[in-house]
């Protein structure tokens, strides 16, 4: 066992990771006030349990930390085991499932240590992460406390989906607007810094809940908190994993399967004309620099990792920084500002996309390596729009006139690059009509039955 003083602990090779500058970019944050030197932050979770996690992911070059969620007195237990995976080929984990509550560690530790990290780490975003009972007294009690400690915020855990529900915690307030607004506003009556709100995904609508957050005076949100989930089942002995004794019981999903999911709540609160301007860490599946960076261009200001971190170490936060301040060099974007929010004008409801915009397949022979995973695709499950021969010879192409442009060929070619969507013009080869070169949307085409109400009431 480790002894060595948690103040005093160094991750080896790593001297100084708190550059904001990086390949001439300026990677620094300033998320609803809390600055840190770049946007890549730890999740709340196992990682950031204790002093010896977060000072080693501070020598690697993390630019903040969520400490796992604290609690009140007495500390949770938890179970053994805790985790499973999803996998895919070769056992890689494509999502992962905990049911870990939260720190089993006392409160007074946890706040000795906290307040340790942050005086020898005072250039690194550090934020606490707290749930106790949904009544004022408790949270009036915890958050002078934690503000004691001179960490940079809280975050409030109103999203864990597993245990703590059962306790009226966690999800059961995540799913109740209007608990999250209470108890939003009870941390800004008792606590003078940023107040981030976790969101839980296990909801029908997400921007119900920043928009509760919002009301109840939240400086930001995060999100997504983990997915209700069972992985897998043990069929041998009828168990659903991971196994206690001989149990189970739903937990949280998380991981790189979760980031469509996690990518579209963050773009739905982005583009809520009620929430335009929230700030939004994005959480849920980020493993890569281009994960991060997507989270960001759809309206996230810092980005939380977790299962990433777990899966290769705290030093995958290098390969991050250096991915992301190359690609920003290369587009020109000269910090995390520039970038934040672009592609959240171009992400709107299906009923406003152009349905005059055509496209069709194109397949390069030259990259062509004839496995005919498009043909199977196209021929099996959708159109017929691919022949598997040409004279009586092994050869992929398009049938222009059978093709609706649906892009799935694309989506299962295994070479990249190897077919493309063009857009065409003139005549629709499929329809032989004409394309219409003007846009139009389904509020106004003649099949939408509103439209014929509409000119009827006319």
């Amino acid at each position: 066992m480790n002894t060595t003083p948690f103040n005093t602990l160094s991750f080896p090779g790593k001297k100084n990771s708190g550059d904001s500058v990086v390949n001439g970019v300026d990677l620094s944050v300033n998320f609803a006030g809390i600055k840190a030197p770049n946007p890549f932050w730890l999740a709340s979770a196992p990682p950031t349990d204790k002093a010896y996690n977060v000072v080693r992911a501070y020598e690697a070059g993390w630019g903040g930390v969520v400490w796992k969620t604290l609690g009140e007195e007495p500390a949770a237990v938890n179970v053994s085991s805790r985790y499973s995976a999803h996998y895919g080929k070769n056992r890689e984990v494509i999502g992962f499932n905990n049911i870990e509550l939260i720190t089993d560690r006392s409160l007074e530790i946890n706040l000795k240590e906290i307040t340790q990290v942050k005086k020898d780490w005072p250039d690194r975003a550090l934020i606490v992460s707290i749930m106790v009972p949904c009544n004022e007294e408790a949270w009036a009690y915890i958050l002078p406390l934690v503000e004691a400690t001179g960490a940079d915020g809280i975050e409030l855990n109103l999203g864990c989906p597993h245990g703590m529900p059962e306790r009226g915690m966690g999800a059961a307030v995540g799913q109740n607007p209007d608990l999250i607004e209470k108890v939003t506003y009870w941390c800004k009556k008792h606590y003078s810094k940023p107040v981030i709100v976790k969101l839980t995904p296990n909801i029908t609508d997400i921007r119900v809940g920043a928009q509760a957050a919002l009301r109840g005076g939240a400086d930001a949100v995060s999100l997504i908190n983990t997915i209700n989930s069972i992985t897998s089942i043990d069929l041998d002995n009828m168990v659903a994993k991971p196994t206690v004794g001989h149990q189970s019981t739903h937990g949280g999903y998380c991981g790189s399967a979760v980031k469509p999911i996690a990518l579209n709540m963050v773009a739905e609160i982005a583009r809520d004309p009620a929430t335009p301007t929230l700030p939004i860490s994005g959480i849920g599946g980020i493993s890569t620099w281009r994960d991060a960076a997507e989270f960001i261009a759809l309206g996230a200001g810092s980005v939380q990792v977790c299962t990433a971190a777990m899966l290769n170490g705290f030093r995958i936060v290098e390969e991050m920084k250096d991915g992301l301040s190359r690609w920003m060099a290369e587009k020109g974007y000269d910090s995390i500002e520039a970038f934040s929010r672009k592609a959240v004008p171009h992400t709107t409801d299906w009923k406003h996309l152009d349905i005059n915009f055509k496209t069709i397949a194109h397949i390069n022979q030259d990259l062509c390596i004839d496995c005919g995973r498009c043909y199977i695709a196209c021929e099996d499950t959708s159109h017929q729009a691919i022949t598997n021969q040409v004279d009586g010879v092994r050869k992929f192409e398009v049938i222009d006139e059978e093709c609706v442009g649906c892009n799935l060929c694309v989506n299962v070619c295994p070479v990249e690059d190897c077919i493309n969507m063009e857009q065409i013009a003139g005549v629709d080869p499929r329809t032989k009509k004409p394309i219409d070169p003007d846009y139009a949307n389904w509020t106004t085409h003649p099949n939408n039955p509103a439209v014929w109400a509409k000119e009827a009431a006319e």
